[in-house]
């Protein structure tokens, strides 16, 4: 910043000024409903449907809320985190009938 307490004030008006405008943009986006573009988002065509993001989450995420409880759990009971295994592995693992990572206790 600037020495000179004139040079200083002129730059809080500037910074106050830029401030306003960036706020009345923030307006007038927010006064517009509907849904809104991914930033930089071209409109282009694509096979991508919400379908497919569900099904990997589902997949992907299907035991994170007990995982999350049983971490928890183990945390308030001071105990050591188990072992960690891809979900691929945990696949693998029930298919040569041993018990997931994520089950054990």
């Amino acid at each position: 910043m600037a020495d000179n307490p004139s040079d200083k004030q002129h730059q809080r008006e500037q910074e106050r000024e830029r401030l306003r405008e960036e706020e009345r943009k923030d307006l007038d986006v927010e006064s517009h409903r509907g849904p809104r573009p991914l930033e930089g988002y071209a409109g282009g065509h694509t096979t991508w449907t919400g379908a497919q993001d569900d099904e990997a989450a589902a997949r992907v995420h299907a035991r994170d809320a007990d995982e999350s409880w049983e971490a928890s759990e183990r945390q308030a009971r001071l105990e050591p985190e188990p072992e960690s295994r891809s979900p691929e592995e945990d696949e693998e693992a029930r298919r040569r009938g041993e018990e997931p990572v994520s089950q054990r206790e």
